[in-house]
């Protein structure tokens, strides 16, 4: 390489743009994290992938150094090369490499988006889990569409291999120069290493990178600014999107209502309380939520169990299903009303409507069930129930709580399609519910411990409003920048985020409810 660049100068380097492409698309086969386990990638790529890529080029060098004129300029090299007889199962080998090429970068393109909309940094997408065994097999219409309308766009614009082989070149060595970068934080933040072995990791790959980065950046103007231009537009939708939701909170947060205007109100909430849960949604972790007093006042009657639920995702794969639930008290025992959070990894598989009705309300049982005098419930800290809690406030109790196939010796709940599993089981205790003509329900306890008089009351309150059904009030936030906002500002939110927040679908969990259980209430924020 040395020699090859000291006696070509600037002719060699400005030729790295066409050695690159001999690399890319190897690289392809990595997108397939979702599908195959890492040690098989590893095992493919060492001992087929990368013999066949220096067989290969081995034998095209081969023949140019033979023959240093192509008769034709419409012929390719490679394909010259091969001998006459073999060239057409070559090609179809070929043509089949690059489907299974675009497919690979087609599932890579999908993780990445159901990634980035967990962490709240990209619009929401319908997601389809095309497998119910492995959790990396996904589908997004959306931008499998894209992709397509995209790939059709430039082969149309283009009608050039030259200029699109320039468009992947600096595409792929971007994403080269971009990793060498975070990898030198993994080496710091991560792995705990020396500065000094970050700064030699990343002087050594990163000259090198930077040098093929260089070349590529000349043939700007002949294709390589299409990956430039499609980065640019799609970090403006990230950004516009992660503002907005970021102010959207931000507001939330501010417009908490205190606990002493919940106290004002007495046990009744100033309204009729009727039999049934009340679900409502809320991104806080902490405090009551502003929309909750709208309802108070606008409303003539609710429920009478009320549970505030703020689903979480965190910055992690996944989460532990005994540590899925985070359960806490909103004011004095007698308003019946609890918070639930539930944590999610941008990796874990949202269940089904039934499912998660059944988990929220064993873990809501099993909160009361944990509160009686035999349990030491201590206050909750950061450090011990791990992260998706930043904002709860210091003297707020929450108790851990897993899913209800988590808690063997837990709290269980049977329905009438379940009654017949635990008939003649002597080790459980059961709390009836009255004969009702609805559907029936009731809580399978532990032998052991007692529950005191206070927390079966609690449970039996429960029961009763899971047995009368479950309503969610589901609030639609309309984000409107305040007044005296900048120019720009006004442009980002009320038409850029506004656009998206229009054009993307609903939270998961809103996906499923039945809609004749549902109350739907708008606000406007004003950010």
């Amino acid at each position: 390489m040395y020699k090859f660049l000291k006696k070509t100068q600037r002719g060699g380097w400005m030729s790295l743009g066409g050695i690159l492409l001999c690399i890319t698309g190897s690289e392809a086969m990595f997108a397939d994290l979702g599908h195959f386990s890492q040690l098989s990638i590893q095992i493919a790529f060492t001992f087929v992938v990368y013999p066949s890529l220096i067989l290969a080029y081995m034998g095209q060098a081969a023949y140019l150094s033979k023959h240093h004129t192509i008769e034709s300029d419409y012929h390719i090299g490679f394909y010259v090369s091969v001998p006459e007889k073999l060239r057409w199962p070559v090609l179809a080998i070929a043509i089949l490499a690059a489907v299974v090429g675009s497919q690979a970068i087609i599932t890579g393109t999908f993780s990445i988006i159901k990634q980035c909309s967990a962490l709240g940094c990209f619009p929401r997408v319908k997601i389809v889990h095309t497998s119910s065994k492995i959790h990396g097999q996904i589908y997004i219409p959306e931008i499998n569409w894209t992709l397509m309308l995209l790939c059709l766009a430039i082969t149309v614009g283009f009608r050039d291999t030259k200029r699109m082989g320039n468009a992947s070149g600096l595409a792929v060595i971007t994403v080269m120069l971009v990793t060498t970068c975070l990898m030198s934080l993994v080496i710091v933040l991560c792995w705990h290493k020396s500065v000094i072995l970050a700064i030699c990791f990343i002087f050594f790959f990163g000259s090198i990178e930077a040098l093929y980065f260089s070349a590529s950046l000349i043939k700007f103007l002949e294709g390589a600014w299409v990956p430039i231009a499609l980065s640019f537009i799609f970090l403006m939708v990230m950004y516009v999107w992660h503002y907005g939701t970021l102010k959207k909170y931000e507001f939330d947060v501010q417009s908490k209502v205190s606990i002493n205007w919940l106290l004002g109100l007495g046990p009744t909430l100033g309204i009729v309380r009727v039999r049934g849960i009340g679900l409502i949604h809320t991104e806080l972790v902490s405090g009551i939520p502003a929309i909750f007093s709208h309802f108070v006042t606008n409303l003539p009657a609710f429920h009478q169990v009320l549970v505030f639920l703020c689903i979480k995702s965190v910055p992690v794969p996944h989460v532990k299903p005994e540590e899925r639930f985070l359960v806490g008290r909103v004011g004095p025992k007698e308003y019946r009303l609890y918070r639930c959070i539930a944590r999610y990894g941008y990796r874990d598989i949202h269940k089904d409507d039934v499912e998660f009705e059944k988990d929220l309300v064993c873990s809501i049982a099993e909160f009361i069930r944990s509160e009686g005098p035999e349990y030491d419930t201590p206050l909750v800290k950061k450090e011990e129930f791990g992260i998706g809690i930043e904002g709860l406030e210091k003297n707020e109790r929450m108790t851990v709580v897993g899913t209800s196939s988590t808690q063997l010796d837990g709290i269980k709940l049977r329905e009438e399609s379940d009654l017949s599993d635990t008939v003649g089981t002597s080790e459980l205790r059961e709390i009836r519910s009255p004969e009702r003509p609805r559907k029936r329900v009731r809580f399978v306890l532990p032998d052991s411990p007692q529950i005191d008089r206070a927390a079966r009351e609690e449970l039996h309150e429960l029961m009763e409003a899971r047995e009368a059904g479950m309503a969610f009030i589901l609030g639609h936030a309309y984000v409107r920048a305040k007044r005296g906002s900048s120019w720009i500002k006004r442009i980002v939110i009320d038409i850029g985020y506004d656009f998206l927040r229009r054009n993307s679908r609903g939270p998961n969990y809103a996906l499923s409810i039945p809609h004749a259980s549902t109350l739907e209430v708008g606000m406007i924020y004003h950010v």
